[in-house]
């Protein structure tokens, strides 16, 4: 024998199928909403908001998908509890326009997928060309201010190199000159020829350190920019092929059966 049904299960039904549309159309609605809004100011031009909406869209994709399986869910409960739905023409089905608006979403992800791969590969060539721009800023500026500090220590040199060495001697017990630095210029009143010399090394010595800092600051910039172009096409592309895959099956399953019956 067939087990009997609850008797408070038919009733319940209707509400279970109201409380499933209802959810889905607000859940659905919400989100495209909360997707138009995070889009404004709207410059679809712009490369960066293309970025910035396409990663909305993926972001909150699933949501919709959600809500409108919830819709059509409501449908189902009506069909699977033997409630009668009313037979209309195609176009005013609620369950033709909620396919349609998935199938249209599934076709959207589709589009955007190459779309944001392109911009993220755009953006990163933009990004390593301003690095390397602000790289030769940091060159230049290197360059002159190893200029001026070169010549205010040629400067100091050469007023110590015509001081005494009495005055030197007072200058190192002061605290004003190190017996190293004292040496030095004693040492360059002796041969003034290794003043130059002395200078040059001091300045390779300078920008070589110097240079090796912008280097590893320019590497740690470019693996940060290289490793966020790739995070973010791999998160939101695939994001978006898996949100294309859900929502046309949904729609194109669903316009199927519709056509069907």
């Amino acid at each position: 024998m067939n087990p009997k049904k609850s008797p408070g299960s038919r009733p319940l039904s209707p509400l279970v199928s109201r409380i499933l549309k209802t959810a889905g159309v607000v859940i659905t609605l919400a989100a495209l909403l909360d997707i138009v809004i995070l889009s404004f100011p709207y410059q679809p031009l712009e490369r960066q908001w293309q970025i910035d909406a396409v990663t909305a869209l993926v972001d909150r994709g699933v949501v919709p998908l959600v809500g409108l399986a919830l819709f059509l869910t409501g449908f189902w409960v009506d069909s699977n509890a033997g409630i009668a739905i009313e037979r209309k023409q195609m176009v005013q089905d609620p369950r033709f326009w909620a396919c349609l608006l998935a199938s249209l979403l599934g076709l959207a992800y589709v589009l955007v997928f190459p779309l944001h791969l392109n911009n993220v590969r755009l953006e990163h060539q933009n990004a390593m060309e301003q690095v390397s721009q602000q790289v030769a800023n940091a060159e230049t500026e290197l360059s002159t201010r190893l200029q001026g500090e070169i010549a205010s220590q040629r400067q100091q040199i050469n007023q110590l190199v015509s001081a005494s060495d009495e005055q030197i001697s007072q200058l190192q017990d002061s605290g004003q000159l190190t017996a190293e630095q004292a040496a030095l210029v004693r040492r360059f009143k002796s041969d003034p020829n290794t003043i130059e010399p002395f200078l040059q090394q001091r300045e390779q010595e300078l920008q070589t350190q110097a240079q090796t800092e912008i280097a590893v600051r320019k590497q740690e910039i470019e693996n940060s920019t290289k490793a966020e172009a790739l995070k973010s096409g791999l998160r939101v592309g695939i994001g978006s092929l898996l949100l294309a895959i859900g929502f046309i099956t949904m729609g194109w399953l669903g316009l199927r059966n519709l056509r069907q019956a």
